[in-house]
């Protein structure tokens, strides 16, 4: 209700420093490739093109179609018109979905793309805007493939139980009956598989709204930029949502949904603190509901097999007039850290590695990180954002970053999936946002998230 009447569309590119590398093919063995792999039970196969050969396990798309149910697949949120059609491929510049109807799983998506005629830019989202390819550069006459895994959820639980999605849930990507893909840039897509995949580690994330996929610019969240940094052997659940605490993640059955399906060898990883902080009441507090249900959280992780490792809140953008950074989460971060270490947990401390990568930047630079614009930056915004707890998705990229260091320090089994051409980050040498170029989803509302 209040997401439809403040979602307005715009089209906006910013781009980024990182470009993931593919291995480039030709279209002829391509071809055999997906007539091959199509063997596979349930895959879904796309090609695209006027001239393309026909193939009994492929759906041939020599047009451009909007979505539809009954067929299960096509061009969607109204960007069929951004679509051509030409021989082998279908090309748009401007923000494109497509989306195909699946039951809940995890997915390993094939995207062959390139051009005979142009250089092209491709940039891939999934779902509420989770990175997996930023603008990926090809010269005229390359072809290339990219390969990444995505996880496709529903509510429901059990025959008896579901978990309590918010209105604001309903109407994002992640909880439709979909998967959906986005692509921005000058783009050339040939085709589009879509394969169920059963044998691969998944990474649950537990958290609020410094951790969830915000679905719409110009919010973003960390859980959905990791994305872009794992290999095809990872794939991640974020089940984190705006405004939770811990005890209303598990209220809401979001905890018992992930533990539902949570496999030996999984991971649960749980960030809280900057809603749990404004909980009042008797046995509330860092030492005691909080400290009682991270364990409950640890717990329950290691006993259905998964590895859970903890994550202390990242800072808020608040300065003192030295240029240090106000410590505004109390004693949740020292909670948090005394439980990690009592039940021996694996503990990255995003308090402390936010801390030095704000002072970095600066009381100003900073602002860059956040959702702080001027009024009309975005159509329909009337009224300047000025928040100094959520993120753009620069900043959103640059915890992520922060959360992989942590990982990478700790010797985590979790570090050996990260892409290798993914670089070593340091906070007290961040990024600027001059260099930040990631184009934009083209969905946007002015209201923040819940939760500070």
């Amino acid at each position: 209700m209040i997401r439809k009447n403040k979602m307005v569309f715009l089209m906006l590119l910013w781009c980024s420093f990182q470009v993931v590398n593919a291995a480039t093919v030709t279209e002829e063995i391509l071809a055999k490739t997906i007539v091959k792999d199509s063997n596979t039970i349930g895959e879904k196969v796309f090609l695209f093109g006027k001239k393309v050969k026909k193939s009994k396990k492929a759906v041939m798309l020599n047009k451009s179609v909007s979505y539809d149910s009954a067929t299960g697949y096509g061009f969607d949120f109204n960007t069929v018109v951004n679509v051509k059609v030409n021989k082998n491929s279908f090309a748009t510049e401007k923000p494109t979905y497509f989306s195909v109807k699946v039951p809940e799983g995890n997915y390993q998506v094939t995207v062959t793309f390139g051009s005979k005629t142009k250089s092209t830019t491709t940039t891939i989202k999934a779902e509420s805007r989770r990175l997996f390819l930023d603008q990926q550069v090809l010269k005229k006459g390359e072809t290339t493939t990219k390969v990444f895994n995505v996880n496709v959820r529903t509510s429901k639980i059990d025959e008896k139980s579901q978990i309590q999605l918010k209105d604001r849930d309903l109407g994002q990507l992640n909880w439709d009956e979909k998967l959906t893909l986005e692509f921005l840039g000058t783009v050339e897509i040939k085709s589009i598989s879509i394969t169920p995949i059963t044998n691969v580690k998944t990474v649950y994330l537990a958290g609020d709204s410094t951790v969830t996929d915000q679905d719409l610019e110009p919010w973003a969240s960390w859980g959905q930029f990791i994305t872009n940094y794992f290999d095809q052997n990872v794939v991640v659940a974020n089940y984190a949502v705006s405004g939770a605490t811990l005890r209303s993640f598990k209220a809401s059955l979001r905890l018992k949904k992930v533990l539902s399906i949570i496999k030996p060898g999984d991971y649960l990883i749980v960030e809280f603190a900057h809603n749990d902080e404004k909980e009042k009441g008797e046995g509330i507090g860092p030492w005691d509901s909080y400290s009682a249900s991270i364990r409950e959280y640890v717990q329950a992780a290691r006993d259905k097999g998964a590895i859970p490792i903890l994550i202390t809140p990242v800072q808020r953008r608040a300065f003192n007039a030295d240029g240090t950074l106000k410590p505004t989460h109390g004693d949740y971060p020292d909670a948090m850290r005394k439980v990690a270490q009592e039940m021996n947990v694996p503990l990255v401390d995003i308090t402390k590695l936010t801390t030095t990568l704000y002072e970095s930047w600066g009381d100003e630079p900073s602002r860059k990180a956040f959702v702080q614009y001027p009024a009309n930056t975005f159509p329909g915004q009337k009224e300047k954002l000025e928040d100094n707890t959520h993120f753009n998705s620069f900043g959103a990229n640059e915890i992520a970053l922060c959360v992989m260091k942590g990982l990478r320090d700790l010797n985590s089994p979790l570090a050996q999936y990260f892409l290798k051409e993914v670089p070593q980050y340091n906070p007290n040498q961040p990024n600027a946002f001059a260099k930040w170029t990631l184009p934009m989803s083209n969905r946007f509302e002015i209201v923040k998230p819940d939760g500070n």
